[in-house]
């Protein structure tokens, strides 16, 4: 009698609203051959107007964000190693918020369109002490081995109609978590994508307007809340 090859286990689903059907996708779930910028673990579909910046640890000049800047608003994204059995998204919830708090702001948490979401108000002044907030809207997924966490700035942190744009760019990410085995919470490496590969002239690859964004620049060392 012949033996067929085994069926891979398919990942439970950790998000409560149906992640692969819906979105942010594994690599395993999505194409990404033609229309994708690969930027290592996080992979992102293009649209009219969108810039990509890419943000640095100042210590070991590593890329440790990229951040959509589209419509006067802003999308930054980091995606994690996560257990195979739970999610991270709750833990790491309860934290930004305790963080928040400590700063001096306030947090509301929501229902969005990705399940649970914190909209955090931050003191503008460093010192905590002035009256002016920025508003910070941070979303969470939990994938099969990975978390991928989003931040919205800008005007679209605050207008649920007005984040409709990034909301779609958050969906539309595929994340490639890879096979190596990885503490939980270890960040996936990104990298410089290789259409902003500098030419011989010095200057990094020009993207189509209508079909690529604008090539990424290096951005400042990113703040981690939580």
């Amino acid at each position: 009698m012949l033996s067929t090859p085994a069926q891979k286990r398919p990942e439970p689903d950790k998000s409560g609203y149906g992640r692969a059907q819906k979105g942010p996708f594994d690599a395993s779930e999505a194409s990404t051959e033609s229309g994708y910028v690969d930027l290592g673990s996080i992979l992102v579909r293009p649209t009219d107007g969108l810039q990509l910046r890419l943000e640095l640890e100042e210590a070991t000049q590593r890329v440790v964000a990229v951040t959509m800047d589209l419509s006067g608003s802003s999308l930054q994204l980091q995606a994690f190693a996560a257990p195979r059995s739970e999610g991270l998204w709750g833990e790491i919830r309860a934290q930004i918020a305790q963080s928040v708090e400590s700063q001096g702001g306030t947090v509301e948490e929501t229902e969005g369109s990705f399940g649970p979401e914190l909209v955090a108000r931050l003191p503008a002044d460093a010192s905590g002490e002035g009256r002016s907030y920025r508003a910070a809207r941070f979303m969470g997924v939990d994938g099969p081995r990975w978390f991928l966490r989003g931040v919205i700035g800008g005007r679209a942190a605050e207008s649920r109609e007005g984040s409709a744009e990034l909301e779609d760019l958050f969906r539309h990410v595929v994340v490639d978590r890879g096979e190596s085995p990885l503490p939980p919470r270890e960040l996936l490496p990104l990298r410089i994508p290789v259409e902003a590969a500098p030419h011989e002239n010095g200057r990094g690859h020009t993207a189509q307007a209508q079909q690529q964004p604008q090539a990424p620049e290096r951005g400042p060392e990113i703040t981690h809340l939580g």
